[in-house]
């Protein structure tokens, strides 16, 4: 099968092109640097010449008010692609409640994207995932300083990225579900038990203080970041992961 892998050098979409070409697929990624601009369309036409399935890893360049027009353009730019390629199935990763948050702008956006999908002219299959372990450092460094980190306790269900990627590339080469599927990390953590959890393990004697308004994930009400009892999880613990990243 012919797989076009849109955001083909990123975190998820690099490990997504090398599990599904070990797996014996035709894979093309395609990125900025490959010539594929999704904001004028310029090179998606080529990219996506005799695919069968896009998977759009893509990301939003800002986390702001200007990301709902980025993805209103590039998803209505790479359907119409899509479209005229007879791609039969347009995959999209997205965010684990991202419908339930409508604070963020970057969540908002997201929402987007999905609708946007939903309502093409192509048959398609939305992943939704959980927050993944690769961005906990971030998002700790967020609201830390010399003395202490302050965290919200939002409830999160994370996940490692290889475990997305397990999960697209099995929802890629399988038929559209013309649905949802969501993925999530085997373990509850509220955020502040992250916090504790990342600065132990690195040896970081800072202090995690509980402040529900504290970074991105203030605007986050109760535990809609976790998902639903029928999602698929994932088997790595945050804990093992973390432990086997720093042993190197």
């Amino acid at each position: 099968m012919k797989i076009t892998v849109i955001g083909g050098t990123g975190l998820i979409g690099s490990q997504l092109v090398a599990v599904l070409r070990k797996a014996g697929h035709d894979v093309v990624p395609a990125s900025l640097s490959s010539g594929v601009d999704l904001l004028t369309g310029a090179g998606l036409d080529e990219a996506l010449a005799g695919a069968h399935t896009v998977v759009n890893v893509s990301n939003s360049p800002t986390f702001d008010d200007q990301s709902p027009a980025f993805f209103r353009t590039t998803v209505s730019n790479l359907l119409r692609a899509g479209e005229r390629a007879g791609v039969r199935h347009q995959v999209a990763l997205s965010i684990v409640g991202v419908d339930q948050v409508p604070d963020l702008d970057y969540y908002r956006a997201k929402v987007v994207q999905e609708d946007l999908l939903r309502n093409g002219p192509t048959p398609y299959s939305i992943v939704r995932a959980t927050q993944f372990f690769e961005f906990m450092d971030a998002v700790i460094s967020w609201t830390a300083t010399d003395g202490e980190v302050r965290l919200p306790a939002t409830p999160l269900q994370p996940i490692a990225s290889a475990d997305v990627v397990a999960a697209l590339a099995g929802v890629a080469t399988a038929e559209p579900l013309d649905g949802t599927l969501d993925v999530a990390g085997p373990d509850v953590l509220t955020l502040d038990e992250i916090g504790r959890i990342t600065l132990a393990a690195r040896g970081d004697d800072r202090r995690v203080v509980v402040d529900d308004q504290a970074g991105m994930f203030a605007a986050v009400r109760g535990d809609v970041l976790t998902p639903s009892p029928d999602a698929r999880r994932a088997p790595t613990h945050y804990r093992d992961w973390l432990g086997a990243v720093l042993a190197g």
